[in-house]
């Protein structure tokens, strides 16, 4: 149910909604979900307010386990706060929720601690230049790790015109690259990692879709 409500308001509300959504179920047992309470039986579902990158405390990276720092290890976090991150992050930026879990479970399979030999950093894989651009203070921390790699991946789409694949690629192999040639570049690894990405948002839309709504879906991006 978390993962529907993730969809529902990232997709059907404007970026600028209000931290509340309101739901119910009506005579046929089908759950209504709206930012507008206009039934009787509607119960308020609250979301945490935003807090932008810059107002968040300071993490100090000492504070986290030395072997989280290098290794990465046992990283995994809770569900509903990374759903809660993820939510916040694309309502802001306007970008499919699902897509950008797709992107985090590409990148790091979840692990806010994962490093990769190349020294990209936490759970959207930030390298460390790319990182201090979008003043994130700690990589290692799961909002502001998100909100930055969602800010990112959201200009990306603006630059090739939200062409997904071409962002994706972007996001992969640096978007110099991709601009150069105006195509994904023939690199083993950026082909694959825009396949795998692309799988697991399919896959994410595929299990949302079975899940009955009274609510128009809005598509904020498409694959061109």
């Amino acid at each position: 149910m978390r993962i529907l409500i993730l969809v529902l308001i990232a997709l059907a509300l404007p970026a600028a909604a209000q931290s509340t959504l309101y739901t119910y179920v009506d005579n046929h047992g089908l759950r209504h979900y709206t930012n507008v309470p206009s039934d009787a039986r509607a119960r308020a579902i609250k979301l945490p307010k935003h807090q932008s990158v810059q107002s968040r405390p300071r993490v100090r990276l000492s504070h986290i386990p030395k072997q989280h720092q290098h290794h990465g290890m046992h990283g995994l976090m809770n569900t509903s706060r990374l759903e809660n991150h993820i939510l916040h992050a694309s309502m802001e930026h306007q970008v499919d929720p699902l897509l950008i879990k797709a992107i985090i479970k590409t990148e790091s399979n979840f692990n806010q601690f994962a490093v990769s030999s190349h020294g990209a950093q936490g759970l959207m894989q930030l390298m460390p230049e790319t990182a201090r651009d979008l003043q994130v203070t700690d990589p290692f921390d799961a909002y502001q790790n998100i909100s930055a790699g969602t800010r990112y991946f959201r200009n990306l789409l603006d630059t090739f015109s939200g062409n997904i694949r071409l962002s994706l690629a972007a996001y992969n192999a640096g978007p110099g690259r991709v601009a150069r040639l105006g195509a994904i570049p023939r690199i083993p690894e950026t082909i694959d990692y825009v396949r795998t990405v692309l799988r697991h948002y399919q896959e994410y839309k595929h299990t949302t879709s079975r899940l009955s709504t009274s609510i128009n879906l809005r598509r904020l991006v498409t694959i061109n």
